[in-house]
């Protein structure tokens, strides 16, 4: 089994700063993609930050310049760090990742970790 956890969640006031971790563990075989979503109250889950294991790196507009994506990749992690953070960003973050597991038949699956609570006050 896949799992991820994330950590590095909490309350900010706007304009601050925190940075998210993601770890994935368990039989895996290779992890491809992993990412960042979020969804704030009253709206749909969007898509924050994506990087594939080579290095490549999507942005959503909102966040362009002031989250930077990184990953390790012998740790299986991802990170978020989170700059200049706005009230709008507040949200349930949710960390994501295409991985292949041990004994999966070479068969992609998407994970989701539980979600960390992010709250930028004004």
């Amino acid at each position: 089994q896949v799992q991820l956890v994330e950590s590095g969640g909490g309350l900010v006031q706007a304009g601050g700063s925190l940075r998210l971790s993601c770890t994935a563990s368990g039989s895996i075989f290779t992890v491809n993609s992993m990412g960042w979503y979020r969804q704030a109250p009253g709206k749909q889950r969007e898509l924050v930050a994506v990087i594939t294991a080579s290095g490549n790196k999507k942005y959503a507009d909102s966040v362009k310049g002031r989250f930077p994506i990184t990953r390790d990749n012998a740790k299986n992690t991802v990170y978020l760090q989170m700059d200049s953070l706005k009230p709008e960003d507040t949200a349930v973050y949710y960390c994501n990742a295409e991985a292949v597991p041990v004994g999966g038949y070479g068969t992609r699956s998407q994970y989701w970790g539980q979600g960390t609570q992010v709250t930028v006050s004004s």
